[in-house]
């Protein structure tokens, strides 16, 4: 089944000179594992084809539920140098919530309380 990715995670987004950091955070701890599984540096890459030009790196964080993606060279050389309209990255946590991810049925019951 397709899910979205804001349906099971939030996101934030920053940078640090060309690299956008974006966390990804589970709404639920059993949505963690359904991250570590399916988003994937690999998936994420090709989500961002064409703006993350660099590789990307993925760190897990279990104790907070949460993945930690560096989009290397995504930030046109940063803030002070690029002429991006979001030179910092800022938007890329919204973007990345708007990737579709193919997962097992049972992995994914939704509650009352998801969004």
């Amino acid at each position: 089944m397709k899910i979205r990715l804001l349906d099971i995670a939030h996101a934030r987004s920053g940078d640090k000179g060309d690299t956008a950091n974006v966390g990804v955070i589970a709404r639920r701890p059993e949505y963690y594992p359904v991250l570590v599984r399916y988003l994937t540096a690999e998936r994420v890459r090709s989500h961002f084809a064409g703006i993350a030009l660099g590789r990307v790196e993925r760190f897990e964080l279990p104790n907070l539920g949460a993945l930690n993606f560096l989009l290397h060279e995504a930030l046109g050389g940063g803030g002070t140098r690029s002429l991006k309209n979001d030179a910092q990255g800022k938007t890329l946590g919204s973007a990345m919530l708007r990737m579709e991810l193919d997962v097992e049925d049972q992995l994914i019951v939704r509650g009352e309380d998801d969004v």
